[in-house]
């Protein structure tokens, strides 16, 4: 990972049973959407294919409902995809990560110069 330019802001959200959902899950449910394979969204973030197996089986327990499922090979192939939660899931991590940044641009700018102006 490159190291950011400038500050910038990023949401984890702690969940009531312990678990957490951040910007590394967030891009593994995008991978997986896009690619249709968690093996393929695993080598895609540049890591392995247990860590996002293990990844995908955190968030479908901490959520209380499957977010990916998939089908083993054989006719069809095999593969994963998003269920309705996950894809609702998705939506709303990025629906919460614009508006902070909307609320939040000004002062990120101010962030590493804190006696610039005020």
């Amino acid at each position: 990972m490159t190291k950011p330019q400038k500050p910038r802001l990023s949401i984890r959200v702690d969940l009531p049973g312990g678990g957490r959902f951040g910007p590394g899950k967030a891009a593994l449910l995008d991978a997986i959407a896009d690619l249709g394979s968690i093996n393929k969204a695993a080598t895609h973030l540049g890591m392995s294919y247990p860590r996002a197996k293990k990844l995908v089986e955190e968030m479908n327990k901490d959520f209380g409902v499957p977010l990916v499922i998939s089908a083993q090979g054989g006719a069809d192939g095999g593969g994963s995809r998003l269920t309705e939660a996950g894809e609702s899931t998705r939506e709303m991590y990025r629906e919460l990560c614009k508006r902070s940044l909307a609320h939040t641009n000004t002062l990120l700018a101010k962030f590493c110069k804190p006696n610039s102006g005020e």
